[in-house]
């Protein structure tokens, strides 16, 4: 069993009470790792180290360029152990080989790159203001951020949070998932490997609700970037009111995947079935709400039962695999619970259960639900698993109106070849991003976050760095001999 310890102040450590926890591979329910059980005193220990970094330390006074090299060489590193990174994040989380290998790791390297470039595009402006005055605005670190991050996309989403967050200069904690820490630990490593200032980062694992709500509490954390569910979003927004932290919260979604008539069929059930079974549908984004137009709906449904029936589901290890295991017992628990629920409000097309050929690992078949009616839970209440609703809809109007009846609003997908259709429906769609003719295209450029309960403030492109500054505006008056009207205003 791998034995790892977390990432304080620039030195690998265990718990100040030696206390551990033990993860689990989700396809075996084998234990393959133990790691530090952090308490509120190894959490304040890792915000006082981010708070003297950020006042006192070398890393905010650094030129931008040198912070750059710096993330960098990260992204090289990375690089050059991916293998064995996406192995660690593969039996950590059930993800398949495919996925960690193709998308999550090389993906996380860009992270770094895009972010070590992007921050010169993030600067101030110079205001038109009446002469003798000059005045303009400074973008400047926010100070240090508290991180958390969910299990379904650990070291990518810990690349996102990091790599925006420090590169202009701020400090950061980093809490991931306990039931997904191993492939965070071993980025602890790269990062001391490039010696990057002690206190910059640091990397605290442990149960969520602890450390999760001892970050957002802290008097010393200036901002809260939280990953996660709308449930502990809302948790998380009250404890942070304790020093009025700024805040960025991307939490649940229950996307619309909009098929119209005119669409491609064949192209969009296929991406309609990696919007809700890639990485087991335990996804933010995932199109769980498939809103087809009654004139091919039947076809639709079954198109997606015949492909469906042929994806692999077993060994994430496999490189045939499409479909690995849930995160872990709770969540596979979680996810035939809803599945019950579906047999008895909808129509049951295909899956339903835990495959009968895999007696180890917290596996579910990927299962559709058709005559779905949007008022059903299953169509309501984010599942995060592979299970999808199909609903029909008369028409566009029909469609938005569907699609926008949540109280989440992170993503939708539309299919269709009427760029007139694709105008109007994107404007009208309340998500934050909205795919047209595919899914997850996630873009270090563009910005990601959510509209209504799916939370606000956004990641990724000049925005989502933007987040992470605040602006300060500097007035200087240039009046000749300083006799300026605030000078002369007491006659005194």
């Amino acid at each position: 069993m791998m034995q790892y310890q977390m990432y304080i102040d620039g030195k690998m450590c265990d718990a100040r009470d030696g206390a551990r926890l033990e993860g689990a591979n989700p396809a075996t329910e084998e234990k393959i790792a133990s790691f530090p059980k952090a308490g509120t005193a190894d959490l304040e220990e890792a915000v006082r180290a981010a708070r003297r970094a950020y006042d006192e330390g070398e890393w905010p006074r650094m030129s931008l360029s040198e912070r750059a090299q710096i993330l960098v060489r990260v992204a090289h590193l990375i690089r050059e152990r991916a293998y064995e990174l996406a192995k660690i994040e593969t039996q950590d989380t059930g993800k398949t080989t495919k996925q960690t290998t193709f998308i999550d790791i090389p993906t996380a390297a860009n992270a770094y790159e895009y972010f070590a470039g992007a921050a010169a595009e993030v600067k101030g402006e110079t205001m038109t203001v009446p002469a003798p005055a000059m005045s303009y605005t400074l973008r400047e670190p926010v100070g240090v951020v508290g991180a958390v991050i969910p299990w379904n996309y650990p070291f990518l989403m810990a690349a996102w949070k990091i790599a925006s967050g420090i590169i202009l200069g701020n400090t950061l904690v980093l809490k991931p998932s306990q039931e997904a820490s191993l492939s965070c630990l071993e980025l602890a490593k790269i990062l001391q490997e490039v010696e990057l200032p002690a206190g910059v980062v640091n990397i605290v694992t442990g149960e969520g609700r602890l450390l999760g709500h001892g970050l957002a509490a802290s008097m010393d954390v200036d901002m809260l970037s939280f990953t996660g569910s709308t449930e502990v979003g809302r948790d998380v927004m009250k404890a942070a009111s304790s020093n009025l932290k700024r805040l960025s919260l991307e939490c649940g979604g229950k996307s619309p995947n909009i098929l119209f008539a005119d669409c491609d069929l064949e192209t969009a059930v296929n991406g309609s079935l990696c919007a809700i079974f890639m990485n087991q549908g335990q996804m933010c984004v995932a199109g769980s709400r498939l809103l087809v137009e009654e004139s091919i709906y039947e076809k639709c449904v079954e198109l997606l039962v015949e492909k469906t029936k042929k994806l692999k589901v077993g060994s994430p290890e496999d490189p045939a695999t499409d479909i690995g295991p849930l995160v872990s017992d709770k969540q596979r628990k979680t996810v035939l619970e809803y599945i019950a629920v579906g047999k008895k409000e909808a129509r049951l097309v295909v899956g339903g259960g835990a495959p009968k050929d895999l007696r180890r690992g917290f596996y579910v078949e990927p299962t559709i639900f058709a005559d779905v009616d949007n008022s059903m839970r299953i169509a309501r209440e984010e599942i995060f698993g592979p299970v999808l609703s199909v609903i029909k809809v008369r028409d566009a109007e029909d469609a938005v109106r569907i699609a926008n009846d949540t109280i989440y609003g992170l993503a939708a997908m539309i299919w269709t070849k009427d760029v007139n259709k694709v105008a109007t429906v994107a404007r009208r769609l309340r998500a934050g991003t909205v795919w047209v003719n595919t899914f997850g295209g996630f873009y270090n450029e563009a910005p990601f976050g959510g509209y209504k309960q799916s939370g606000f403030g956004r990641e990724l492109g000049k925005e989502g760095l933007c987040e992470l500054t605040q602006v300060k505006h500097v007035n200087v008056d240039l009046t000749p001999g300083g006799k300026t009207l605030v000078a002369s205003w007491f006659n005194v």
